[in-house]
């Protein structure tokens, strides 16, 4: 091969065939790996149409963290000539990669990433000289990569989004929100750092980003963004505040009732109830900051039992008497409450309550 790339590598075998894992420099990824055109059908693709949405968060992490972001390798097939050359008799899976320059690559895992790398380049070139590990298999043809994209995402396992939370150690609002859990002792107690939803006989009383949505609400922030020190302590005096009022809480606390009896019985229980006691918290933050805690100590008298129909079916549960959280049940959660503690609705939330009566058999 009079002209070609040389790659650093390692062999190994897989399924009876040669591959190979190389440390590419950053600044040949958009140039040597391309896409199958998205106007091809499906079937005649290897690969999924690539979401550009993910694209800028993708290159925000890298861009954001430019000392301490981690990448998995790219998988790639390689239609053209690839020889492997040994560095010695003792070390025959170590040596050099040649490929041809006139050769094809296609990505098998890794487009999203590849993408987010070429933007990241445009703003800060010198990434260019990093390295990312790709891993290089012979191109078989279009029936061998479909099948290649097919195993390689046949068993990915996507995290939990409490697990994700629990494990990341930049993010303000994940701080906070493990903070407080291993401050207050209910949260610390009765919290699930893993799970996102609680079967029926769990010992736990919330889950992980159950707390993690509620801040988001109760701050009125989004995951990335700056949480002031004026904010953070609120956040911490309201959860100490509502640990303390919500009664049905403490009696579990205090081992007066179970978990699993609270859920059954109480809507105290359950996400939605949360977020939307978050939506009140930021409501008082700004419209009653120096008397929100007389606001929070009258929910303590708020009657929250799920067979009290005539309050929280159709807001908190549906007809059926399942709990449904989704954005409107949890704000007609929150209007309901606002008014049992003398709090005004908003227009937009006035508007909302005006298309529950419109829905309701009896127009009340």
């Amino acid at each position: 091969m009079n002209f070609s790339y040389s790659f650093p590598a390692l062999r190994g075998i897989q399924a009876g065939r040669e591959f190979y894992t190389v440390m590419c420099p950053l600044r040949l990824i958009p140039k040597i790996f391309l896409f199958d055109e998205e106007e091809i059908p499906a079937e005649h693709r290897a690969q999924r149409v690539m979401n550009r949405s993910r694209i800028p968060d993708i290159t925000n992490y890298i861009l954001e963290n430019p000392k301490d972001y981690i990448f998995s390798s790219l998988t790639a097939s390689v239609d053209g000539e690839m020889i492997f050359q040994e560095h010695s008799e003792e070390l025959k899976d170590i040596g050099y990669l040649t490929i041809s320059l006139d050769s094809k690559f296609l990505i098998n895992d890794g487009q999203h990433r590849r993408a987010a790398i070429e933007e990241a380049l445009k703003v800060f070139p010198e990434l260019g000289e990093e390295t990312i590990s790709v891993v290089f298999f012979h191109d078989l043809g279009l029936v061998r990569s479909q099948q290649m994209f097919s195993d390689l995402n046949r068993h990915a396992v996507n995290t939990t989004s409490s697990i994700g939370i629990l494990y990341d150690h930049r993010d303000q609002l994940s701080l906070i929100t493990k903070a407080l859990i291993s401050d207050i002792p209910l949260l610390n107690r009765y919290t699930d750092r893993e799970k996102v939803n609680l079967s029926k006989n769990s010992p736990k009383l919330f889950a992980l980003n159950h707390i993690f949505n509620t801040n988001c609400r109760l701050l009125g922030k989004r995951k990335g963004e700056i949480i002031s020190e004026q904010e953070k302590e609120f956040a911490n005096q309201f959860w100490v505040l509502l640990c303390n009022t919500i009664t049905e809480w403490q009696e579990v606390l205090n081992k007066k009732t179970s978990p699993r009896d609270l859920r059954v019985n109480s809507i105290v229980a359950h996400g939605v109830f949360l977020e939307a006691i978050g939506i009140i918290g930021y409501y008082l933050y700004f419209y009653h900051p120096d008397e929100w805690e007389k606001y929070v100590k009258k929910l303590k008298h708020i009657d929250w039992q799920r067979d009290n129909k005539e309050d929280w079916q159709g807001r908190a549960y549906s007809h059926t008497g399942r709990i449904n959280k989704n954005n409107e049940t949890v704000q007609l959660t929150a209007n309901l409450i606002k008014k049992k503690i003398g709090l005004p609705l908003t227009e937009h939330e006035q508007k909302i309550e005006d298309k529950l009566k419109e829905a309701s058999p009896l127009g009340t």
